[in-house]
């Protein structure tokens, strides 16, 4: 199995803390959660990375730029992006050159179906 490469100044950890956090790791997934319940458009993966589009209402792009910059504070591999296109509001993400980082971002393409599919068994 390989191991993650050490974190340097160049290359950061393959790893995700929320210690300096302002909410929970329960908080957040209820974040997205409603967000992508909400305001999810659709997604795509591509060899550069995922993008989640979102309806572009009123302080969305906000929302989105929010739970973006949060999620780089915890996860330092991840690349992200927000930006504002028509009607739609993308965040684009990206990771490092690191097999566990693209493990993880692939989870997280998954997340929309993974928090419909626990709500719906939570019933």
């Amino acid at each position: 199995m390989n191991q993650p490469a050490p974190a340097t100044a160049e290359r950061p950890a393959v790893a995700c803390d929320m210690t300096g956090a302002p909410d929970t790791p329960a908080e957040r997934l209820e974040e997205y959660r409603r967000l992508f319940g909400g305001f999810l458009l659709g997604r795509e993966q591509s060899a550069a990375g995922i993008r989640f589009r979102f309806r572009g209402d009123p302080g969305v792009a906000a929302w989105v730029g929010d739970v973006a910059a949060r999620e780089k504070a915890c996860c330092a591999f991840f690349h992200v992006a927000v930006t504002a296109a028509g009607d739609e509001v993308r965040w684009d993400l990206s990771v490092i050159d690191d097999d566990m980082a693209r493990l993880i971002l692939a989870d997280f393409y998954r997340l929309p179906d993974t928090l419909a599919a626990s709500q719906t068994s939570a019933r």
